[in-house]
């Protein structure tokens, strides 16, 4: 069993970087049968020490597996070129990191809501209290230096005015704030925990305002 000690974050090694380098390069299953191990000791095995870190504030993660769902996409290359992790605060919504060839980078927000739980979180955009809240939260992250976006509609919903004056966040389908860390040491170091924890902090209000939302809070 591995000891505590030895399962601590320690940072992500640089042959995680190059892993996924030559993965965009050559993504095939020869190529991941020789470098399993790398996958697993480089980028696996700190990835779980990351969020196992972050599990008694945060709560467990998902860390995402290797494999692309291929079924229905015209791309049919069999692994994914970045690693993820999730927790959920709410179906489909919760704070999110993530290692790829460009380094690694955090978010928050939800990405997916079925008929009803869109349409509730709309409610609560439209909304003057509530919905005024979340757009100056938006303005605050923009402000420093998060990344606002998710996909939207490019027409008003049904239901809503082109002119409601948060037509703008009506719109979105998805909606998540993030920020990209790059690849220097700071960003793939140990010290990734904390920066990591202290911007999950900053989301939290986000996170807790579309949970809300969709339970009709």
């Amino acid at each position: 069993m591995e000891s505590r000690e030895s399962s601590r974050f320690a940072g992500f090694p640089v042959a995680a970087l190059d892993f996924y380098d030559d993965l965009e390069v050559d993504n095939t299953r020869a190529f991941w049968e020789a470098h399993k191990q790398v996958y697993a000791e480089a980028v696996r095995r700190p990835m779980e020490a990351l969020v196992a870190a972050l599990e008694p504030e945060f709560g467990k993660a998902k860390v995402f597996r290797p494999h692309r769902d291929v079924r229905f996409s015209k791309d049919k290359t069999p692994y994914k070129t970045h690693q993820g992790a999730f927790v959920a605060a709410g179906e489909a919504t919760g704070w999110y990191v993530e290692l790829s060839p460009r380094g690694t980078r955090v978010g928050a927000g939800f990405y997916d809501a079925s008929g009803p739980r869109l349409a509730a979180i709309r409610e609560a955009m439209a909304r003057r209290t509530s919905g005024e809240a979340l757009a100056r939260l938006l303005d605050g992250y923009r402000s420093g230096g998060w990344e606002v976006a998710g996909d939207r509609l490019k027409t008003s919903p049904r239901g809503y005015d082109a002119g409601h004056p948060r037509i703008e966040l009506l719109r979105h389908k998805q909606l998540f704030v993030g920020r990209p860390y790059g690849f220097e040491p700071e960003a793939i170091g140990p010290g990734l925990l904390d920066r990591v924890r202290e911007d999950w902090r900053e989301l939290r209000p986000l996170v807790e305002w579309i949970a809300d939302a969709a339970r009709g809070a």
